[in-house]
């Protein structure tokens, strides 16, 4: 893909999370990422690994920080209590006009996933997105899945992560039913 097709589905995800409530912080870009990379198959060109707070992406930090830099995205600071958001930059109109193809092809899963993040915590977002990483990333027994989850992230109870769990599959059962794979 593109750098700039990248660019403006970063946009297109970041409009979408807004208009379902949610922060648009970077942990939500970061998680909302992964899942649309790794559970819908969506070809972004970023590498995940399992970090402090669920998948993260040091690529997709670097590519925030260059959209940043090119007026495509800037920082909102709504609360003095919570870290900044993220909302579409001054030239963003400019980029989703020119480098539409990406974001109309792939409008149904960004809504999929807008739509179970959007309301979300960054507490519940590492917990569901952990859960899908043990679950497609490690491939990790599901007799074993709840207690990996609290080895990986202590403060995660055994009841939490499987509670993320029951969540993951669901979500990840309606990927494949929605969006099927060849």
């Amino acid at each position: 893909m593109e750098r700039f097709d990248n660019a403006s589905l970063i946009v297109a995800l970041i409009e979408k999370l807004r208009e379902n409530q949610s922060w648009a912080g970077e942990t939500h870009l970061q998680k909302a990422a992964y899942v649309l990379k790794r559970t819908l198959g969506v070809p972004i060109e970023f590498a995940f690994i399992l970090y402090k707070h669920g998948p993260f992406s040091f690529d997709l930090r670097d590519e925030i920080g260059w959209m940043r830099s090119m007026r495509l995205l800037e920082w909102e600071v709504k609360s003095d209590f919570y870290g900044p958001s993220l909302r579409p930059g001054q030239l963003s109109q400019t980029l989703k006009t020119q480098f539409s193809t990406m974001p109309e092809t792939y409008s149904r899963h960004i809504q999929f996933v807008a739509e179970r993040f959007g309301g979300k915590n960054v507490a519940a977002l590492e917990r569901l997105a952990t859960a899908i990483y043990v679950t497609i990333d490690e491939n990790t027994p599901a007799q074993d899945r709840a207690r990996y989850i609290h080895e990986l992230k202590p403060h995660v109870s055994i009841p939490e992560a499987d509670a993320a769990l029951i969540e993951a599959d669901a979500l990840i059962q309606a990927a494949n039913a929605q969006f099927p794979r060849v």
